[in-house]
């Protein structure tokens, strides 16, 4: 059976309810007292369309329990409040923090739905004031938003993009500072952080720069940067699971040859001496 094949039967995801969370985690997952190693991030952590993302390798390899806390479409609003996540962040022995984008997070110009943080509630009076034209109501989700107000005016977008590039900074600066554990901070896109972003805005993380990453790891224990490589360029959904109507999603997100360097990468920081 082809790998396009297998892409038409969709995961599941063995969902599993932490105390204090109206989320849901991939399963299975070790819960129990005692040292781990605390994943969390967006849809490349949690691992949509892929068999095996990057923390049930982790957890294969590792003599430590590996909780995979990765949420779909997270920004760091979800990292910082859930109290599950807060709480297994309280009592890991390691942390593996993925680079997620800077829009799927509440900010001075408009917030996100504090659970599903792609979804955009409000704009604040200071954007209504900078695009008066812009009827707010229409818009659901925040890169549709984004999109928009990028085509409108690209001068007046700069200045939105560089406040949520300001603000994800700060954001990170805040939750590296609030864990005890190292923390190992994880790039995993199809795109590289000084590489251009998609017309579309399509590739994750949106608007986090090379510069930005350095400001962050001075923070952190490690930083692990994977890409595609040149066989691998350009998006693709082989090797994935979805169902009928996921294929667009699915070919946005990085594969499974990028899930298994990274987790060989994270190896060398996180395997016992």
């Amino acid at each position: 059976m082809s790998f396009e094949q297998r892409g038409r039967m969709p995961l599941d995801y063995q969902p599993v309810a932490l105390p204090g969370s109206v989320l849901r985690f991939r399963g299975p997952m070790a819960i129990g007292q005692g040292p781990s190693v605390v994943c969390i991030g967006g849809s490349e952590t949690f691992g949509r369309f892929i068999h095996a993302p990057f923390p049930s390798q982790l957890a294969d390899a590792l003599p430590l329990p590996v909780q995979n806390l990765g949420v779909i479409n997270a920004g760091l609003d979800v990292m910082a409040s859930d109290p599950a996540i807060g709480a297994a962040l309280e009592a890991a022995d390691a942390v593996v923090i993925q680079v997620t984008s800077v829009h799927n997070m509440t900010n001075r110009f408009y917030s996100v739905h504090p659970r599903r943080n792609d979804r955009f509630l409000k704009a604040s009076p200071m954007l209504r004031t900078i695009y008066p034209q812009v009827d707010f109501t229409e818009f659901h989700f925040t890169r549709h938003l984004l999109k928009h107000l990028s085509t409108t005016s690209q001068d007046r977008f700069e200045i939105v993009k560089t406040e949520l590039q300001s603000a994800w900074v700060g954001r990170m600066h805040k939750i590296i500072a609030g864990i005890a554990a190292p923390v190992h901070l994880l790039w995993l896109s199809n795109r590289a952080p000084d590489e251009a972003e998609s017309a579309d805005l399509s590739i994750d993380p949106l608007f986090v720069t090379s510069d930005m990453l350095r400001k962050v790891a001075d923070r952190a224990a490690s930083l692990t940067i994977t890409t595609p490589d040149e066989e691998e360029q350009g998006v693709t959904a082989r090797g994935k699971f979805f169902g009928p109507r996921e294929e667009a999603a699915a070919r946005l997100l990085p594969g499974p040859n990028l899930h298994d360097r990274a987790a060989q990468a994270l190896l060398t920081h996180l395997s016992p001496p």
